[in-house]
Parts: structure tokens; C-alpha cells; sequence
């Protein structure tokens, strides 16, 4: 695993434990149907994508038309950091 995936997978554990633990103190309600569940969405989907390569955003801005700042860096077609 490199750096940048790992850098992914941490930044992806500490945001999901986070909301976990503000839920389980009482601080937050995640039972109900709020903005804090794009936080945890944002937290799940690096811890994921650290795991499995799959990045969303990557394929959308590619359908959209966007294109990578240079030819080995940045995210290539199996998802972002793939180089």
C-alpha cells in the first residue's frame, strides 16, 4: 500500500470513528436524516476507496470531460492515485 492510500485510509478511519463517537456520546443524532451524513459519506468513501481503488468523483469528472494536469500524476483510469 503506498503513502497517498494510506494517507486515504486514515483520513477515512478518523472522520467515520468521529461521527461513531459524537453519536455513541449523545452529541449527534445519526438516527435521523441530516447534512452530517455527507460528512460521513466523505469519511467512508476515502476509507473505501484507500482499500479498493474506486474512486466516484474520478469517473465523473472524466465523463464531464475533465482531464489530468499531467500525464503520471494524479488519477489514472482504475481511480484516483493509481500512479
Amino acid at each position: 500500500m503506498t503513502i497517498p492510500r494510506i494517507m486515504n485510509l486514515f483520513a477515512g478511519m478518523m472522520i467515520s470513528i468521529s461521527f461513531l463517537l459524537a453519536h455513541m456520546d449523545g452529541t449527534i443524532d445519526l438516527t435521523t436524516p441530516s447534512w452530517l451524513w455527507l460528512g460521513v459519506f466523505v469519511g467512508l468513501n476515502l476509507f473505501q476507496f484507500a482499500i479498493t481503488g474506486f474512486c466516484p468523483l474520478d469517473m465523473i469528472l472524466r465523463k464531464a470531460g475533465f482531464k489530468d494536469t499531467a500525464e503520471n500524476h494524479g488519477c489514472g483510469g482504475g481511480g484516483c492515485g493509481t500512479h
